[in-house]
Formats: C-alpha cells, structure tokens, sequence
C-alpha cells in the first residue's frame, strides 16, 4: 500500500501501479463476477469489467424491460451472458447487489439461496449489511462479504473509465471466508476502473455515504442553490442573472478550481472582492449549517434515514412518487433557467466522453 497524507493524517492506499490490472485478472481468472441490477450502477461497472477482460455476465429481471433492453443494447446476450436474477446469482462465484438498496432486501431470499460455500457476496453500498436488522441481508458464514464503492454515480464511473481517469473509490471485506477476500475486493475495485482505493469498512462507508448524500453532495447542494436564487429573484435579478451568479458559475468555472488544486487555491484566483466576502460568510454559513448536519448524522446512524428508504422506496407506487418529484425540480424556474443557459454554452456537443472516441482507462486496464 502506499502512504499518503490526508491533512496530517496518513492513510494508506490502494494504487494501480501497487496493484496492476494483469495482478487483478490473475486474482479473478477462475471466476465469473454476476453483476446483478442494470440500473445505475450495474451498467458501468458490468462494462468496465468486462472491457477489462473479466468473465462478467449480468442478472436482470426481465419484468424491468427498460433495463433488460438496455442490458441487450450494451451487447449482453440473453442466455449466454444475460440471465435472470436467480440464474445470474447460480452462475456467479461473486454476486454483485447492484440494484437499489430497497430492491436488496427484496431479492435477497432468492440470491441468498444461490450462494455456495467460498463463493463471495459484493456490495457498492454497506446499507444492507450495516442495516441487517432492518434489510435482513445476512450472508452466511462461509461466503465472503466485500464493498467497493466508486465515489460517483454510475454515469461518472463509466466517463472516467473511458477517459482514463478512473473514479476514486473505498473498500472493505466485512466476512473472509476464503482466505482470498481483501485480494479478491482489491481485483475488483481495480477491475471496475477505481483510480485508487482506501480502505473503509462496512459502517464507515455508509454512515459517511448517506450524510455526504443527503448533504454537501445532493440535498445541501441543492437547498442552497433553491435559496440563494430565490433571493436574487425576489430582489429583482432576472432568471439568467440569477441562475448564472448561483449555478453556472460554480459548476462551469470556481469549482473545477477546486478539484485542481483546493478551495485556498480557488480563493486565491478570484478578485479581492470575492475573496474578503467568502472568508468572512464562511464561518456564518458553517455556524448556521453545523446543527443541521450533526442531526442529519445522528438520523443515519440511528437508522432513521434506512426507516425511511426502505419505506418509501419499498412502496408500489415509489417511481411513480419519484416522477412526480423530479418532475417538480425539473420544471422550476430555476432548472428551466438551466436548461436555456446549458442550451447556449458553445460546442457543447464536443462536451460529451463517448466510447467510440475515447480509450479506455486502465486497461493495461462503474
């Protein structure tokens, strides 16, 4: 491993010249990997491995017709590398739960079955086993238990697969049963198209995963967003002015800043103005935030927010619920402002990473 310091704190990783892609096909040369969901997930990582010549085949249901089409459209074969669930789960020595975590406890009888002794069970997300009582997914004694979660969504783990970048991602083994699971879970997480992993466990991935979700990454994000542009428009601003100064900004220019070379380093390349007035709000911003992420913490780690998953994302009619809220964002003032401005950037058709132009990362190498 190789030791990196995170802020004064050393950590250790997992980088691909520590191990290799041709270490991960050895690793994994005798077994079939069953990525099971073609959802979010299931697409990028199924893709990044087989690109990277694993023996992938996916478990689908094929009641889910958008995404068993989708499965045959990104060329898995019905019968021969595309089954349904429980067949999927049959053929695997490592069962990918790639579909959602309500969907987890669902399907976790029949894949649960499907399991035989040294075989491996492989998670994205510790949901499930973290919240066993609540999922009831509990793995038996003599499989291994493994996470590998990329730090992106399914769409960013297959764009930087392809672009060479590779996503960052954690791990951890919760059960070995085998005696090979840490080699097996690292041959994965490389297999997937990882940039580099750090080690994790089950508990820290999810705790972490839902505040990071529901916070800064997603619900802060966009709650902030909603309320600095309902400012502006109630004093006047247009919706160009307004979603320019609160969106476009951020995600076009001061951000990438960021992601070079840190906030300081962002700060640094903007006007004294900016400046002096970012330093002197961020403390009031954290003051007035700090409450409200402790108690988001306090929900994850209680199991409140799995309560609430798990019951509404369990429901019959959840995506018909989910529409409905998306479609609420989706048709606001502020996102149409989006839609127009997005629809004005210059070559933003030469924005896009696509397979037929971009090489593959890693392979030497979601």
């Amino acid at each position: 491993m190789a030791i990196i310091d995170f802020g004064g704190v050393k950590e250790e990783v997992i980088t691909r010249d520590e191990f290799p892609m041709a270490k991960a096909l050895d690793v994994l040369k005798d077994e079939t990997i069953a990525v099971i969901g073609y959802g979010v997930q299931g697409p990028a990582q199924g893709l990044n491995m087989r690109d990277n010549g694993f023996n992938v085949i996916v478990g689908q249901s094929p009641e889910f017709k958008r995404d068993w089409d989708r499965a045959i459209a990104d060329g898995w074969v019905p019968g021969e590398t595309l089954f349904d669930i429980e067949e999927a789960a049959r053929r695997g020595t490592i069962v990918q739960m790639l579909v959602s975590d309500a969907a987890q406890k669902t399907i976790w009888p029949a894949v649960e079955k499907c399991l035989s002794p040294g075989d491996a069970i492989y998670f994205s997300h510790g949901f499930s086993i973290v919240y066993k009582d609540q999922t009831g997914v509990i793995p038996a004694a003599d499989v291994d238990v493994l996470l590998v979660a990329p730090k992106g969504s399914g769409t960013s783990v297959r764009r930087n697969f392809l672009s060479g970048a590779g996503i960052n991602s954690s791990f951890a083994v919760a059960q070995d049963a085998s005696g090979r699971a840490t080699e097996r879970c690292m041959a994965l997480g490389i297999g997937v198209g990882s940039g580099f992993l750090f080690p994790t466990t089950f508990e820290g991935e999810v705790y972490s995963d839902l505040t990071g979700e529901r916070g800064v990454l997603m619900g802060a994000l966009a709650g902030v967003m909603e309320a600095q542009y309902d400012v502006l428009r109630a004093n006047g601003h247009s919706p160009s002015e307004a979603f320019n100064e609160t969106v476009e900004e951020l995600t076009e220019s001061l951000i990438k800043l960021v992601a070079e070379n840190g906030m300081d380093w962002m700060y640094a390349n903007c006007s004294a103005t900016a400046q002096r007035g970012a330093l002197d709000w961020k403390p009031r911003f954290k003051k007035a935030v700090l409450p409200v992420f402790e108690d988001l913490y306090a929900r994850v780690r209680s199991g409140a927010e799995t309560t609430r998953v798990l019951e509404s994302c369990g429901a019959v009619d959840y995506q018909d619920t989910l529409a409905e809220e998306l479609a609420e964002i989706h048709d606001s003032e502020m996102w149409r402002a989006g839609q127009a401005t997005r629809s004005l950037r210059p070559d933003e058709s030469a924005r896009e990473i696509t397979a037929d132009t971009k090489g593959v990362g890693g392979r030497g190498e979601n």
